[in-house]
């Protein structure tokens, strides 16, 4: 019987073999798991997340990994209401049920304000404020207005017990809001002293947090020789600072810019007779008719909190504010107008 020869394979042969193997399939899920939580905590958009799930069938599986998810950046599933989809609100569920708490947060907003299921909202806000200072703010700006109740359903007191376990994390708008309840009696017993104290205090924290960067660099904060009046949108105008000192616009959560452009944008009709809330880096809606409070002085603007109402007076309206012979609001509070609560407002008859 003849045998027949095993066939040589050239030098030539076994090198086009070895450029063709892939060798990232020799690699431990471990080490490739590890490499996309790096990625996904440091994406700057859902594109740089996105893509490398769609590059082949390993990294779409290991990229959907429990712990790849519960560590992504707020960017990478900061989608834009133009492209909100099905597909977009499942994938931040997983974020969720990852344990993602900013994640939790981003879709508890959504689904409040944006797709009206308050229940579900609300609860996945609440799930997300036992670390989340912003959640517990969010939450204390609904107990302050009733939001997606009625007005019975307003709870001052709890709003207020909120806003303090969300300064006590650091939230400075939650102290700022503090502040202003205190000073006013808003919820809680009145004491102007100790409302004063936790205003300086915010506006301090506030200065510190555009200064520590800058020390940590190295730097000097940039000077500003001319007076800035007004802020026109998107022109980086500073905020005017109790201090003295211009600070630079705060940078617009990304929860909040994707409120303001849903209903903006169309994408999500108000209903008759409701408005945003008219610090333009808020994008929350009324849930109901006159549920937030006006200016006291003017009555073109309203607000869901105080502290809103206090950063867009530094903003811009303090120079656009003037009295409204047909507005009937009582002016309160110390260098900023006060609100008027419209529920309770008498109407204004026109002769």
């Amino acid at each position: 019987m003849v045998q027949s020869k095993r066939p040589r394979t050239s030098s030539h042969e076994i090198t086009v073999k070895e450029e063709k193997s892939d060798f990232f399939d020799g690699l431990p899920d471990d080490l490739v798991v590890s490499i996309l939580c790096k990625l996904s905590s440091s994406a700057s958009c859902p594109s740089d997340f996105i893509n490398i799930l769609l590059a082949c069938k390993r990294l779409n599986r290991l990229g959907l990994h429990h712990t790849v998810l519960s560590k992504a950046a707020p960017d990478a599933f900061a989608v834009q209401p133009k492209n909100w989809s099905d597909a977009a609100h499942r994938f931040i569920k997983k974020c969720v049920n990852a344990g993602n708490t900013e994640a939790c947060y981003t879709l508890g907003m959504i689904r409040f304000y944006c797709l009206e299921d308050r229940g579900s909202g609300a609860s996945l806000m609440a799930r997300a404020a036992k670390t989340h200072a912003q959640a517990l703010y969010s939450l204390a700006v609904i107990q302050f207005n009733g939001s997606g109740g009625s007005k019975r359903d307003k709870d001052l007191r709890a709003g207020v017990s909120l806003c303090a376990r969300a300064a006590y994390l650091g939230h400075i708008d939650a102290l700022r809001e503090l502040g202003h309840c205190l000073q006013d009696g808003y919820g809680v017993r009145q004491n102007v002293t100790e409302g004063r104290r936790l205003l300086v205090e915010a506006n301090a924290r506030e200065l510190a947090s555009y200064i520590r960067p800058l020390l940590m660099k190295k730097t000097r904060p940039p000077r500003s020789h001319q007076h800035h009046h007004g802020c026109v949108k998107g022109s980086g105008c500073p905020l005017l600072s109790d201090f003295g000192c211009d600070l630079p616009a705060r940078k617009v959560h990304q929860t909040n810019r994707f409120l303001k452009e849903w209903f903006e944008s169309g994408r999500g009709v108000l209903g008759q007779g409701l408005r945003l809330c008219s610090y333009g880096g808020c994008g929350r809606p009324e849930t109901r008719a006159h549920e937030y409070r006006r200016c006291s002085v003017c009555g073109t603007v309203n607000y869901c909190s105080r502290g809103c109402q206090a950063l867009d007076w530094r903003i811009k309206h303090k120079v656009e504010c003037v009295p409204n012979e047909e507005w009937n609001g009582e002016e309160v509070g110390n260098g900023v107008g006060g609100m008027v609560e419209m529920e309770d407002a008498e109407p204004v008859i026109m002769e």
